[in-house]
């Protein structure tokens, strides 16, 4: 998983309970947490704040879902109405230079919403609990996600994924964006996921076979370099719900979706 980190940081509870948008290219921001003397943001509390951003029901599944009518599904709707105005643009643009334009998704909590494990684990991460949750790949889209995918794809825009799920989980994320809506582009030219044993020859400044100490920023950056300087495409969105999904450019825009449950530096 590429989100080995999961600090509630008190920066994500104020942006929540203002229930605040997380606009477009805003990934040199950065996230900021607590340093100070003072009593941090109250934990409980916290939990509380991000069920009612969310909406946060259990369904009869016993599997909890963010409701539609949500702060974080109206937040996602300003986003995606943005960035299909700036994709529908900027798809233009690049075409009518000769250019071939790409976006880029990660697929954790970008595509696919992983709430029910974060609220069944109380938001800590376990490598097994985990790797069960995605292979059963049944998890729900992001509200409006897979639709901006195929918007993107009806504009002439190649669809790439670069996500930090291992290889081993491909064939389970390949399953679950087909049942959520995505199914743009999954075969292995498109989809970058986490090779540790057999890292890409682009990521040899920090990865070789059996070794790995690429940053989150080092090889999602590493991935949208290859895209561009490799493949010949020109990246005019990227999207993540983690700042690190952003950071490290190759990207002519980046989109922040919002997400306060974890935080992965």
């Amino acid at each position: 998983m590429h989100k080995p980190l999961r600090l509630a940081a008190v920066a994500a509870a104020c942006a929540v309970a203002g229930a605040a948008l997380y606009g477009a290219g805003a990934a040199t921001a950065g996230q900021s947490t607590a340093n100070s003397t003072h009593e941090p943001y109250n934990i409980g509390l916290l939990v509380k704040d991000i069920d009612s951003y969310y909406g946060t029901t259990l369904d009869a599944n016993g599997v909890y879902q963010a409701s539609p009518d949500s702060p974080y599904a109206k937040d996602l709707a300003r986003i995606d109405a943005d960035a299909k105005k700036y994709i529908d643009k900027a798809a233009r643009k690049a075409l009518h230079k000769g250019e071939k334009p790409a976006v880029v998704f990660d697929i954790d909590d970008t595509l696919l919403l992983s709430l029910d494990y974060e609220k069944k684990t109380n938001y800590t991460y376990n490598s097994a609990t985990w790797a069960e949750y995605v292979n059963r790949a049944d998890r729900p889209a992001v509200f409006g996600s897979p639709e901006l995918v195929r918007y993107a794809e009806s504009k002439g825009v190649e669809v790439f994924y670069n996500s930090g799920l291992a290889e081993s989980q491909r064939s389970a994320a390949v399953e679950n964006l087909k049942k959520a809506g995505a199914e743009v582009n999954l075969d292995a030219d498109h989809m970058f996921l986490k090779d540790k044993a057999n890292p890409p020859a682009y990521l040899a400044d920090c990865a070789t076979p059996g070794t790995w100490n690429c940053t989150t920023v080092q090889y999602k950056s590493g991935t949208r370099q290859h895209i561009e300087d490799d493949l010949g495409y020109e990246i005019i969105a990227n999207f993540g719900d983690q700042y690190s999904d952003l950071e490290g450019g190759h990207a002519d825009r980046t989109y922040k979706l919002p997400n306060p449950t974890y935080f992965v530096s």
